[in-house]
């Protein structure tokens, strides 16, 4: 899959950070219940990419993928957990070509408009805009969109349900990012009921 059709897979990509890999598959099966077929898990725990697999060996239909991807050695252990993307907080011109030789589908961030003409030169139409609200959130993104029309953007950081619908309004967002469908507590507590009500509302938030 190209980074668009995954990010055209929804409204919403939850970012999450899993502590325990046994949980990946009932959080992944939660969000898939609630109308969400994508999931970031973040390469921030030990954890991280042993739930990667466990999703990608028992719920098939999840299209899961890792981030805070920062540099090369992480990805041969991405693609062996049978991530299907990566996504990166920032923009690494070095990381452009391994990651594409892997396979992988890649989301890098950018903040400003100098950080998004350096990733279209490297042949990149789609781009994570973050930390969206420090960076001007839905102001910036409006203003980039004349000057950068053919690139489209996942805004991630800060934003919650209560803003989400604001973001995707905007011609330039494809989807939003963040933690709010499956909140780290709820993941520790195994609460997929909550997890599974909270995708189903981030599901409804475009249609």
């Amino acid at each position: 899959m190209n980074v668009r059709d995954i990010l055209n897979a929804g409204p919403v990509i939850p970012v999450v950070t899993v502590d325990d890999a046994a949980r990946g598959p009932g959080l992944a099966r939660a969000l898939l219940a609630g109308g969400i077929r994508v999931i970031e898990v973040t390469m921030r725990t030990p954890a991280a990419l042993d739930a990667v697999r466990a999703i990608r060996a028992q719920v098939p239909d999840c299209i899961v993928g890792v981030g805070t991807l920062l540099d090369r050695r992480q990805i041969g252990p991405a693609v062996e957990a049978g991530a299907v993307f990566a996504v990166s907080p920032g923009f690494d011109p070095d990381l452009v070509a391994p990651v594409a030789a892997a396979g992988l589908a890649y989301l890098p961030g950018i903040q400003t408009v100098s950080e998004a003409m350096a990733a279209r030169r490297a042949g990149l139409d789609t781009l994570k805009f973050f930390p969206a609200k420090a960076a001007g959130g839905t102001y910036a993104l409006d203003q980039i969109r004349p000057v950068l029309p053919d690139i489209a953007f996942c805004p991630t950081g800060g934003i919650g349900a209560e803003d989400a619908p604001a973001y995707l309004k905007l011609a330039n967002v494809l989807c939003v990012g963040g933690s709010f469908p499956a909140p780290t507590d709820a993941i520790n507590a195994g609460d997929w009921g909550r997890i599974e009500d909270l995708a189903r509302q981030a599901a409804a938030l475009k249609v």
